[in-house]
């Protein structure tokens, strides 16, 4: 099931995104300057070139150091900078305002994309039984023998626990609702590569195939040996299944867990009603902490920022890493908005992503500045931890 750990992640590569796209509304505020004072080629009249060159450096200077400092700039005598420079401020906020908005919902989208795929996969034992039954029905056709004997798959075609799941009336219900089934062209051929070339040449399957059947046991262990085999690793399927998710490499771990839990729950006592895993045991309260987590860390950029700067002794905090500024952004921020989540525990989370996500010496970065900054804040009072089983604050 999805966990904080994924959670913050996501708030961390939402933010990541956020940062970058904030560095290409400063430039194109910038190009919206220059634009003001391109010269227009189809004026009857003479332009002086000089003239329109100083006021674009004039304009681009002052709102440069509104951008530094976020103070008022001062009006100028020419009317026509502070018109451009004006503007060039509105369009930057607003396009900062609608990036701020846009990755916020990217980051849900992509939590919640993890229970789609979750779904999605659970279609594969259909859609592999239907290229099975292609490929009986190719065979039929043929005028001459084949040069190989089919191989016999009636096991698996009445496996009984992968019936079970296609009549699962939940994964039916959310399969028809969010468009998840398992037919698109690349994805059956891919299936298709899968089953030819990878899946009839597995001793395990055809030991099964071989075996009389009516053991409940083995039907439920093949399922979970293809899922593992053949979608979580395996090349055809996972070769697919990347290339269509972006996500796919860091959400792998979740949904392979969601999967094979969901084949164990298919015993002999599962019916139809069974019900399916949860994208998290509350998904409502987990959405709420990574959407808080991801605004107020954005709210509070400038005060984290300046939090970090005064803990990096000789060096100059804009060199730092912008992963590892983001992760110790975010872990302050979570310190001084969750009151339940001891600080060890935020800590030890950032360090952990920073291992996975940021530069080899960044967990010891971000250990130390977190550690100085976590006792600071909690023996000045900025931090305070309540709820059961925080004996302390530290």
């Amino acid at each position: 099931m999805l966990n904080r750990r994924t959670l913050r992640i996501k708030v961390m590569q939402a933010l990541y995104a956020y940062h970058q796209a904030v560095g290409s509304d400063f430039l194109l505020a910038i190009d919206q300057i220059a634009d003001a004072f391109a010269p227009d080629l189809n004026s009857p009249e003479p332009q002086d070139r000089k003239q329109l060159q100083g006021q674009r450096k004039m304009a681009e200077v002052i709102f440069k150091e509104w951008h530094k400092t976020a103070e008022e700039p001062e009006k100028t005598d020419d009317a026509e900078v502070n018109d451009a420079v004006r503007d060039a401020i509105k369009y930057y906020q607003q396009a900062v305002a609608k990036d701020a908005s846009f990755y916020g919902g990217q980051m849900v989208h992509a939590a919640e994309s993890i229970h789609d795929q979750y779904i999605h996969l659970l279609n594969i034992p259909e859609a592999l039984l239907q290229v099975i039954e292609e490929e009986k029905v190719r065979d039929s056709r043929r005028f001459t023998a084949a040069k190989e004997p089919l191989l016999d798959a009636t096991r698996l075609q009445e496996n009984p626990v992968i019936e079970k799941l296609i009549n699962n009336i939940q994964l039916q219900d959310l399969t028809i609702r969010r468009s998840l089934k398992w037919h698109g062209e690349d994805e059956l051929d891919a299936l298709r590569n899968a089953w030819r070339n990878e899946m009839k040449q597995d001793p395990e399957l055809l030991s099964y195939l071989a075996a009389p059947a009516g053991n409940y046991q083995e039907d439920q262990e093949v399922l979970k040996h293809i899922y593992k085999t053949y979608v979580f690793k395996g090349e055809s399927l996972p070769a697919y299944i990347e290339e269509d998710d972006l996500n796919w490499e860091e959400n792998r771990a979740i949904v392979k867990n969601l999967v094979v839990k969901t084949v164990k729950m298919l015993d002999e006592a599962a019916d139809e009603n069974l019900v399916l895993m949860s994208l998290s045991a509350n998904w409502q309260e987990d959405k709420e902490f990574a959407e808080s987590l991801y605004k107020q860390t954005l709210a509070d950029d400038e005060k984290y920022e300046k939090l970090i700067a005064e803990s990096v002794q000789n060096w100059d905090v804009e060199r730092v890493a912008l992963t590892d500024k983001i992760l110790l952004k975010m872990a302050l921020c979570e310190m001084h908005l969750f009151r339940a989540i001891p600080v060890k525990v935020t800590i030890n989370e950032y360090i952990e992503i920073s291992k996975m996500y940021s530069t080899p010496k960044s967990k010891q970065f971000v250990n130390g500045i977190l550690d100085k900054l976590a006792q600071d804040l909690t023996a000045s009072g900025a931090i305070r931890k309540s709820g059961r089983g925080l004996l302390d604050n530290q």
